[in-house]
């Protein structure tokens, strides 16, 4: 007899997530730039709430971040504006997309500065991987983005030798 709870899907829109930071002088080099550790930090930390909120029950950590390139050049006194969704769910691993975006809050323009792609892994209370419900697509933009975040988890275990 499997006593084993079924885990109900979700919908990626139960997980999103949206965050704005005023960069400060800390957070930049002498000229004003942003360190681009700085935008990472907030890029792992809004993946990990969205694949929180997607699992539920287990212990969320980061298994890689794709790619992560910075296109526009994000300043002190810039509010640093980043979106994250989960777009695939394997068994126990979550490809959560997030968009970084500065804002000017001097003229209120906004530039997309970035980019990445958060593999997040769900842990159970022994540190082993466990099981995630699966995503409830139901709009043909969530069915898309599915897809491409299937085949990057393909490229990303080739790359690893793991398939």
């Amino acid at each position: 007899m499997n006593f084993q709870k079924k885990i109900e899907g979700r919908s990626p829109n139960d997980s999103k997530a949206e965050s704005t930071i005023v960069m400060l002088p800390s957070d930049a080099n002498p000229k004003g730039n942003v360190f681009g550790g700085i935008i990472l930090k907030h890029v792992d930390l809004i993946a990990g709430l969205v694949a929180k909120r997607h699992a539920g029950h287990a212990n969320i950590v980061t298994a890689s971040i794709d790619r992560m390139t910075f296109l526009k050049p994000i300043f002190i006194g810039n509010a640093l504006i980043l979106t994250a969704r989960i777009n695939y769910v394997k068994r126990s691993s979550m490809e959560i997309e997030v968009n970084v975006f500065a804002e000017d809050l001097d003229d209120n323009t906004r530039v997309h500065a970035a980019t990445a792609f958060v593999t997040m892994i769900a842990l159970d209370k022994y540190g082993k991987t466990t099981e995630v419900p699966s995503l409830i697509l139901e709009s043909d933009e969530e069915k898309k983005r599915y897809i491409e975040g299937e085949k990057r988890m393909i490229t990303r275990l080739k790359e690893a030798g793991k398939l």
